[in-house]
């Protein structure tokens, strides 16, 4: 299913069919949350029993995350514009491969960005208050738009009423967006969860267009960002 509305494109499907409908070099920024192997086992809590974290669901916490990095990310590298960003987020254990995919492709790696939250994740080691953003870009350098952005970038995590386990907070998702494209850009989001990187490009002027593979969560973006259907 294709819906569109407002400069808005979002795709009911699996990204590795979907990309097939999308133009080489036509897109001009990747902003990304997307899925990766995580780790079995909990933590026990002060109050005793465990708490499983992300990285404790059993090594996978949805049921469409049966997916590599070297099957997407070489769409990505095709469809994106030369000089343009890429901006991934990934957990500590798989930041590596992600970067060792993506300069099989072609990308060229340009920062580890940090997020820090107001939030903190229970860990047997130290509890964990940062996720990781990586930056890689495809052909010439390009300089973000405010060069004076730190490379932790503190934004407040969503605290309850989460609409997806692993939703992003849109001013998160804005730094990203104003820093790597213009007004006008088209924003690409493959797997885009239920819609808050298609909701940063509406706040920010540019175009968006999303895949969600989960019907559930592409019907929770499709009412957020008031679509329409194309019949």
């Amino acid at each position: 299913m294709k819906c569109t509305y407002n400069n808005v494109y979002l795709y009911n499907g699996d990204c590795r069919n979907v990309f097939k409908c999308i133009d080489s070099e036509s897109v001009d920024l990747l902003v990304t949350d997307c899925p990766y192997k995580t780790i079995s086992g909990g933590v026990k809590t002060p109050k005793g029993g465990i708490f499983l974290t992300r990285e404790a669901k059993a090594g996978k916490m949805f049921k469409h995350n049966d997916i590599e990095f070297s099957e997407w990310l070489p769409e990505v590298y095709r469809v994106l514009k030369q000089g343009t960003h890429a901006y991934i987020m990934v957990n500590e254990r798989n930041i590596a491969k992600l970067q060792a995919d993506a300069e099989k492709c072609g990308f060229k790696f340009v920062n580890i960005l940090i997020w820090e939250k107001n939030t903190v994740t229970p860990n047997r080691y130290y509890m964990k208050q940062t996720e990781y953003i990586l930056l890689l870009r495809k052909g010439p350098a390009r300089t973000i738009n405010n060069p004076g952005t730190s490379n932790v970038i503190k934004v407040k995590n969503i605290v309850g009423n989460k609409t997806h386990p692993t939703e992003k907070p849109v001013e998160l998702l804005k730094v990203l967006i104003e820093n790597s494209s213009n007004a006008g850009d088209i924003v690409l989001d493959p797997f885009m969860g239920t819609g808050s990187t298609g909701e940063a490009c509406i706040q920010t002027g540019r175009k968006f267009i999303g895949i969600e593979i989960d019907p559930e969560y592409y019907n929770i973006a499709y009412s957020r960002l008031g679509l329409e259907v194309i019949t």
